[in-house]
């Protein structure tokens, strides 16, 4: 019984002398996790302070803010609900690459639609952004968006450890 004792006794010695190395460890890792950067936005329209960031990555995710289908110079693609969904699309693809993801690292998505008759006609052009799998979403029907829009998509991407 006493070498079981003594055994028990030398098993917790050896574990408080490692606690500070698994304290350091640990430690490292809760700062890194709590590391979170945000991005603003590039170019907002002039003379307009955004009171949102374009991106934040916290984590091992990248949450993106709601983009609509506005093209370099800031106005929404002409033609109707494809061609504002496409350069929708296109914006956030840009934006994955800008901040190191890419539309296949996307694992969830918010749509709003200002019609919703036009979900089948965003399904389509959505559609062709994916080749394996679709992220998780959800659309909705909203009443008015930003500058008229005709569709807003909002995504988050997994992009691992930085």
């Amino acid at each position: 019984m006493n070498g079981f004792r003594a055994s028990r006794r030398a098993r917790i010695a050896a574990a408080f002398a490692l606690l500070p190395l698994f304290s350091c460890a640990i430690a490292a890792v809760a700062a890194e996790a709590g590391k979170i950067d945000f991005y603003p936005v590039d170019n907002p329209p002039k003379g307009m302070t955004l009171p949102f960031s374009e991106a934040v990555h916290a984590g091992d995710m990248l949450y993106l803010a709601g983009m609509i289908g506005t093209d370099a110079s800031g106005k929404l693609a002409a033609g109707g609900i494809k061609p504002e969904a496409k350069q929708t699309m296109d914006n956030i693809a840009a934006s994955l690459k800008k901040h190191g993801a890419s539309i296949d690292r996307l694992v969830q998505c918010t749509v709003a639609l200002a019609d919703m008759a036009d979900w089948p006609a965003f399904n389509e052009v959505y559609r062709g952004y994916f080749k394996e799998h679709f992220p998780a979403r959800m659309a909705y029907g909203a009443n008015g968006l930003a500058l008229g829009a005709r569709v807003e998509v909002q995504c988050n991407a997994y992009v691992g450890s930085r």
